[in-house]
């Protein structure tokens, strides 16, 4: 972990009270971890829009029912150029699945695809969601390595 510096904020007594309040109601144990939660916030939004490698989820629901729905989205994303690392998918109901997709590529790419997901007739709800690990993504090329395992003594 990297040296932790401390700063000094000047702000409106109003907007602090308010900053607190919000803070208390998500759990924050400090205003420090939601300034850096902010601020990293921040940072994935600009590495989103320099179109760096990023990840992110694409969730959308979709009537299953409707006429060649199934196809279409299975066909978009054989056609994605970027990586779908994961897809999840629930049926929530008789009408209504749910997919998750958890993809990988350039931010552009990684938006231009959720638009093509998320505008076919028959989806009726779709967002997609970036982030980062601050620069750390592995190249397309490079392989899992470490080991998650707890070591037994």
């Amino acid at each position: 972990m990297s040296d932790l510096v401390r700063f000094g904020v000047s702000i409106e007594e109003e907007l602090l009270e308010s900053f607190d309040e919000e803070i208390k109601k998500k759990g924050y144990a400090s205003r420090s971890e939601a300034i850096r939660d902010l601020i990293r916030d921040h940072m994935v939004n600009e590495e989103w829009e320099t179109d760096q490698e990023t990840v992110g989820t694409i969730t959308i629901v979709y009537d299953h029912h409707t006429r060649d729905l199934s196809a279409n989205l299975t066909h978009i994303q054989h056609s994605f150029e970027g990586d779908i690392r994961s897809v999840l998918h629930i049926h929530l109901d008789h009408n209504n699945c749910l997919e998750v997709l958890v993809v990988q590529g350039k931010g552009r790419l990684l938006q231009q695809f959720a638009d093509q997901l998320t505008s076919i007739r028959g989806v009726k709800h779709g967002k997609l969601t970036m982030t980062t690990t601050g620069g750390l993504l592995p190249s397309k090329s490079a392989h899992h390595t470490h080991d998650h395992a707890t070591p037994s003594h």
